[in-house]
């Protein structure tokens, strides 16, 4: 996907304020469904509260599973 391609995806998030947020948000959510990240700390990136950030995600309609021990050593680096 191009620069342009993800900006325009990015536009169509109204409820986050500013650009940046909303494409920190789309590689938040890209790193949690490949299970890179886990959702607290998805949700420590986007600077909200794990519970905040749960509603945001069940508003989206992402599907996401719990990160496994040897993923979360994996998020270590990531």
């Amino acid at each position: 996907m191009e620069t342009n391609e993800l900006q325009e995806v990015a536009n169509d998030l109204p409820f986050l304020k500013s650009g940046e947020d909303r494409e920190k948000l789309l590689g938040v959510v890209g790193a949690l469904v490949l299970r890179r990240i886990s959702l607290d700390r998805g949700a420590e990136i986007m600077g909200m509260r794990r519970d905040a950030f749960l509603t945001l995600l069940d508003a989206l309609g992402v599907e996401y599973s719990y990160l496994e021990t040897v993923d979360v050593e994996a998020e270590k680096t990531w």
